[in-house]
C-alpha cells in the first residue's frame, strides 16, 4: 500500500498515540492542546535542534530539522538530529525528559529511520535518543520486532484518523497527571458508572 501526499500523517503522532489513543485523537482529530511545563521544556530543548542547518566535526556531518516523509507509512515530519558517518546514516531524537516505560520514543525514532531508508534507499540499523534530564544519549536499536511494531502504530493512527472518533478516556493517574490535556480530557469524568463506584466505595471504607 501507498500513501499520497494527501493522506500524510504527522510523524509526532506515533508517540501520542502509544501514550494515549485518547490523547492523539483529542490533539490531531479534535485540535485540542494545552502547553504545560512539561510540553513546554520539550518545545525549548527541540528550538536549539529545530532549525535546517548541517556542521561537520570529527568527520561526521550533522544535519539538523531533516524534513522526512514515507509514502508506505503515510507519515510526514522531521529528524531532530540526521548524523552522516562515513559507513552509517545515524538518526537521533532529542527528549526533555527521561527515557518512558513505553516504547513510544523507540516508534518514533524507528519511524524517521524508515522514512530515511526509503529516501535514501540504504539500511538504518540503529540510533539515539538524547535525553535532556541524564542529559546522555540512550542507543535505540531497529530490530525486526521494532520496525514491525512501529509499522502497526502507523496502521493503528491511520485508522484512528480514518474513524473520526475520539476513544473514551480510561483513567491511568500516572500517565494522565503528566498530560497537558489532563483539564480537556477529564478522565475521571468520563470513567464508566461501574468504574466510578468501585472507586467511591474505596474512598468511603479508607
Amino acid at each position: 500500500m501507498s500513501f499520497s501526499d494527501a493522506d500524510l500523517l504527522p510523524l509526532s503522532a506515533l508517540q501520542h498515540y502509544i501514550y494515549c489513543p485518547r490523547q492523539c485523537a483529542l490533539i490531531h482529530l479534535e485540535q485540542q492542546w494545552t502547553e504545560n511545563r512539561f510540553t513546554a521544556e520539550g518545545r525549548a530543548q527541540h528550538d536549539r535542534v529545530d532549525r535546517p542547518e548541517h556542521e561537520t566535526r570529527d568527520g561526521i556531518r550533522y544535519e539538523y530539522a531533516v524534513l522526512l516523509r514515507s509514502l508506505k507509512l503515510g507519515l510526514i515530519g522531521k529528524a531532530d538530529v540526521v548524523e552522516f558517518h562515513a559507513d552509517k546514516v545515524y538518526p537521533v531524537e532529542h527528549k526533555r525528559g527521561r527515557p518512558k516505560p513505553t516504547h513510544c520514543d523507540w516508534v518514533q525514532l524507528c519511524a524517521q529511520a524508515l522514512c530515511l531508508e526509503e529516501t535514501l534507499g540504504v539500511e538504518i540499523g540503529e540510533g539515539a535518543i538524547f535525553y535532556g534530564q541524564p542529559r546522555r544519549r540512550q542507543s535505540v536499536e531497529f530490530t525486526p520486532a521494532l520496525r514491525a511494531e512501529t509499522e502497526q502504530t502507523a496502521a493503528a493512527l491511520h485508522e484512528l484518523m480514518a474513524s473520526g472518533r475520539t476513544p473514551p478516556a480510561e483513567y491511568d493517574e500516572k500517565k494522565c497527571s503528566a498530560c497537558s490535556l489532563l483539564e480537556t480530557c477529564m478522565p475521571k469524568t468520563h470513567r464508566s458508572v461501574s468504574a466510578y463506584l468501585k472507586e467511591a466505595l474505596r474512598e468511603e471504607a479508607s
